[in-house]
């Protein structure tokens, strides 16, 4: 079991939040289960009839969220429906659970104490900053604005926090029941482990449109939008900047602190106990085995979930901005459905995705119990992005139709098919670059028969290679959708000139996201098999359960490098769009027309080079983190391996305790300075060249600067993250590929050659790739947010 200090810190925890809060958690823990539910049901009928009064399709929303809460509350049933195998795996799961828990309640609490801080900042900048004509005339204040932006704020990290929580809690209860399940057959094993994918999926996708459409619905009544005398429909949107911003601070965090725990866990038992002592992956003998799978919940099912919570919510609000600009400057009488869509397509992604989650059954008529779980899983897939194709046209005809261009929903509509395109694209791509079923892995794995630094060499090369086909992909996505968003015959009515092309690039972003769910469900089945995996392993099964397993474990190798292409495909359209939205702000504030950044202005691209620098420093901030985290690791299994030689003859059970405490510990403190440098970076980039502007009479130069180090470092960022996942990725499963007894199999030394590379690319794809997905959308959020400190 993990040792006494999680008691500790989980006290210490919970002391350190505000009394008024810990004093609420203590009354909602022991309430009755009745009462909750109805207090539950009270308040969302409250919020329902409040967004009635504000628009019909707010309320549509929240009811299509309600409902996909109550279908992921049935998959959380089924699965812990499920039995949790035999005693020895129920005593592994416990204090894999209990370590998790543990290191939440620590991560989240120091999360939260900054998040308060800066919570803080931005109540004093937004009380000092100017509002808009607009603003004014419907009867805004600063201090109204400060206020609801900080709350903004604090709700958006909150529900961040929670989706983490979501995803972390299902899969220390899902692992047990799946290694439970292998022992009856591989398709019952992979339906458990998927429908647990599923509920946090749901869980996530529904609390991210649940949160804005809650903001939206109480801003809206606050301000009396569609009152006279009351504000526009137009100024909502841009309130909700903060929501997005908490969600990203808290993203970045969680991804960084778990993927520094789960990799510093991985590389230090890999190195010492596969490599040196020569036992399997998952050994009971080896001493960092528990913090290995406690890290697979903590970095790829907790962070994940911040994840994609922080990339909906970007992408949502950035196009919400958008969208309202656009019915702005064309004059379309009715700006809400503009600024709804966005709510509205992702509310019908938890419908689908629900769909594709429950056509995989026990049996398929497609190759019954013998088809591949990878095809079994896509079969699923296919399912949600056809349904999704049909929920796009009815919205897009419901919601986008104008009478002025009766053609303009229709054009809307082919950018959505553009995105969902670009989304196939990069499913297919980061498959083909990381499944041992196609070349590129098996080149690596080939290299490994030469020795480590071939193995090195090739790995590199694909994961460089790897860069071209996706930056292809996203470059026609944005300029196709863009133009034929230009070409659906929406005018600006003050110059007539064409002006739905960066709405048509959001629409496109909507539909690449428009199965996320799916697609998250998908990646959180990764941990879940992995970790089922190491149960089976530790207790003792037999060979044929653990080959189930390691089937769906491999299948979960791919299925998380294919997320990752998604999710840095969706995160370099969402960066487009929050690009786009945060010169419509500063437009918007100062009146001076914003539309295009020089470089050749030299403190302009000065502040390009610190974005793409910020992006480097960022990603050697954190691979370096992993490595004197796993040092630690690697020094204290040596250390137990020669003070009891009794455990490998397994007469002495290891330390666990000891490896969960040290890497806990380790994550904790090099998780700061990596967040610290992503937070402060824009702001001081803008703060400066704003001070210089100013010595030199040159308008809006901080405003300018901002915005070139947000493109330098969106363009660095996504062929950083590219490399890195497909790389880790790639290395991972070239060793898996040997391991299925190819070039000598496990033990060999073409074998050790291919553990290298892993280690080497474990912290490329689990915590410096991921992290950089946040990095870029969260870059583009805080100028947002912090952008009345770049004007003059």
């Amino acid at each position: 079991a993990p040792p006494r200090r999680y008691a500790r810190a989980q006290n210490a925890a919970t002391s350190g939040l505000p009394a008024v809060f810990a004093q609420l958690v203590r009354d909602v823990s022991n309430a009755d289960r009745t009462t909750l539910r109805t207090v539950a049901a009270v308040a969302a009928l409250a919020l329902f009839l409040l967004a009635s009064r504000t628009s019909y399709t707010i309320a549509l929303v929240l009811a299509t969220c309600f409902a996909s809460l109550a279908f992921a509350a049935f998959l959380a049933r089924w699965v812990l429906s499920k039995d949790e195998g035999t005693p020895d795996m129920r005593e592994i799961s416990d204090a894999i659970r209990e370590g998790a828990d543990g290191f939440f309640a620590v991560q989240y609490a120091l999360i939260a104490k900054l998040a308060v801080a800066l919570a803080l900042v931005i109540y004093l900048t937004y009380s000092a900053r100017a509002l808009t004509k607009e603003q004014t005339e419907a009867g805004f204040t600063r201090q109204t604005f400060a206020v609801l932006t900080t709350i903004a704020f604090l709700l958006g990290a909150a529900c961040s926090a929670a989706s983490g929580y979501v995803g972390m809690w299902v899969s220390v209860r899902a692992n047990v029941r799946v290694a439970g399940a292998a022992r009856r057959g591989a398709r019952e094993a992979l339906q458990v482990a998927l429908r647990a994918g599923g509920f946090a999926a749901i869980v996530v996708v529904a609390s991210t449109v649940l949160g804005v459409s809650f903001l939206f619905t109480i801003f809206a009544y606050v301000y009396d939008v569609g009152r006279p005398n009351g504000a526009s429909m137009h100024d909502m949107p841009l309130m909700l900047v903060g929501y997005g911003f908490g969600a990203s601070f808290v993203a970045l965090f969680a991804q960084l602190g778990g993927g520094i725990y789960t990799k510093a866990a991985d590389v230090g038992a890999d190195l010492v106990g596969k490599v040196e002592a020569g036992i399997p992956e998952d050994d009971p003998r080896n001493p960092a085995v528990i913090a290995d799978l406690v890290g697979d919940n903590v970095g790829d099912c907790s962070a994940r979930g911040a994840d994609l919570f922080e990339s909906i919510a970007a992408e949502v609000i950035s196009a919400m901005i958008l969208g309202g600009a656009l019915a702005k400057k064309a004059n379309i009488p009715d700006a809400t459905g503009f600024i709804l869509f966005p709510l509205v397509v992702h509310a019908l992604d938890c419908v689908v995705s629900a769909a594709g989650i429950m056509s995989v059954g026990s049996s398929s008529s497609g190759g019954g119990a013998s088809q591949h779980p990878y095809e079994v899983l896509k079969g699923g897939y296919r399912v949600a992005l056809a349904l999704s194709v049909v929920g796009f046209l009815i919205a897009t005809r419901a919601m986008l139709y104008v009478e002025s261009a009766p053609g303009a929903w229709f054009s809307f509509f082919v950018c959505g098919m553009i995105g969902t395109a670009c989304a196939y694209a990069f499913v297919f791509i980061a498959q083909y670059y990381t499944d041992y079923a196609y070349p590129p892995v098996r080149v690596i794995a080939e290299a490994s028969t030469t020795g480590h630094g071939t193995n090195i060499i090739a790995g590199v090369g694909v994961g460089l290679e790897s860069t071209a086909a996706p930056v292809l992909v996203i470059s026609v996505a944005i300029v196709s959708a863009y133009w034929v968003g230009q070409s659906a015959g929406l005018v600006d009515a003050q110059t007539s000139a064409p002006t739905g092309g960066l709405f048509g690039t959001a629409v496109a972003t909507m539909g690449m996201l428009s199965t996320a769910a799916y697609v998250l469900t998908m990646d959180v089945f990764g941990p879940i098999a992995d970790n089922a995996g190491g149960i089976v392993e530790m207790s003792d099964q037999p060979e044929s359960v653990r080959d189930i397993t390691d089937q769906l474990d491999s299948v979960g190798n791919t299925t998380k490098a294919t997320t990752k292409g998604y999710a840095i495909g969706s995160a370099a359209l969402a960066s487009f769009l929050l690009f786009s939205a945060y010169m419509d702000e500063v437009q918007a504030f100062t009146g001076v027309p914003f539309q295009v950044v020089d470089i050749a202005i030299p403190e302009v691209f000065v502040a390009g080079l610190v974005g793409s620098m910020t992006v480097y420093l960022f990603t050697a901030y954190a691979c370096t983190a992993v490595g004197r985290s796993a040092q630690e690791v690697v020094t204290e299994v040596r250390r137990q391996f020669a003070e009891n030689p009794g455990i490998m003859t397994r007469e002495v059970k290891p330390d666990y305790s000891r490896c969960v405490s040290i890497v806990a510990a380790s994550a904790l403190r090099e998780m700061i300075k990596p967040g610290v440098l992503a937070v402060s970076a824009p702001v001081l980039v803008g703060v400066v060249f704003r001070c210089v502007g100013a010595a030199t009479s040159q308008e809006l130069l901080g405003a300018k600067a901002v915005a070139g180090m947000l493109m330098f470092a969106t363009v660095s960022g996504i062929l950083m993250a590219l490399f890195l996942n497909t790389a880790g990725g790639a290395w991972d499963n070239a060793k898996k590929y040997i391991e299925t007894g190819a070039h000598g199999g496990k033990g060999s030394d073409a074998h050790k050659a291919a553990v290298t590379g892993d280690t080497v690319g474990d912290p490329f794809k689990d915590t410096a790739g991921p992290s950089i997905h946040v990095l870029i959308k969260m870059l583009a959020t805080i100028t947002l947010v912090m952008a009345p400190m770049f004007l003059d």
